[in-house]
C-alpha cells in the first residue's frame, strides 16, 4: 500500500493518534502527516529508541506529561507516532502494526475484463458441439 495512505488510514481509524511517519529503518522520512522538520525528528528519535531498545525490539513507547510517542518497525518501514498523553498503550501499538501490515501488502492488480464471446460462438445453440 501507498505510505501516506496508508497513514490516512490509520489516522482515520485510531482517535488516539495526533501525528505519524512512515520512514525508512534508519529514520528517513516516507511519508507523514505533520510537516518536513518535525516528521523528520520524531522519524530520527524513533529510529534511535527502536535501536536503543535492541535488534529484537519490535516497538517501543516513551512518554512525557504532554504526549506518548511510539514506534514499530519491520524489516523495510517503521510507522511512528505521537499519541494522546492518556492513550492505550496496546491499542496504539495495535494500530501501529497494522499499518505495517498494510505497507508490506502488494497493491492491488486490476482485474482483467472479461473476454467476449466472438460471434460464432455466440450464434451457437446450448446443445450443439462446438
Amino acid at each position: 500500500m501507498d505510505p501516506a495512505q496508508a497513514l490516512a488510514d490509520l489516522t482515520e481509524i485510531s482517535a488516539q493518534i495526533e501525528a505519524a511517519v512512515v520512514a525508512s529503518p534508519d529514520g528517513t522520512v516516507i511519508a507523514a502527516t505533520l510537516p518536513d522538520e518535525a516528521a523528520a525528528t520524531i522519524a530520527r528519535a524513533a529510529s534511535g529508541l527502536l535501536r536503543e531498545a535492541g535488534e529484537r525490539a519490535v516497538g517501543v513507547e516513551a512518554r512525557t506529561g504532554e504526549a506518548s510517542v511510539f514506534a514499530v518497525r519491520d524489516d523495510g518501514h517503521l510507522v511512528a507516532a505521537v499519541a494522546v498523553s492518556a492513550a492505550t498503550p496496546g491499542l496504539v501499538l495495535y494500530d501501529l502494526r497494522t499499518c505495517l501490515r498494510l505497507l508490506a501488502e502488494e497493491p492491488a492488480k486490476p482485474k482483467p475484463k472479461p473476454r467476449r464471446k466472438r460471434a460464432s460462438q455466440a450464434g451457437q445453440k446450448a446443445d450443439e458441439p462446438a
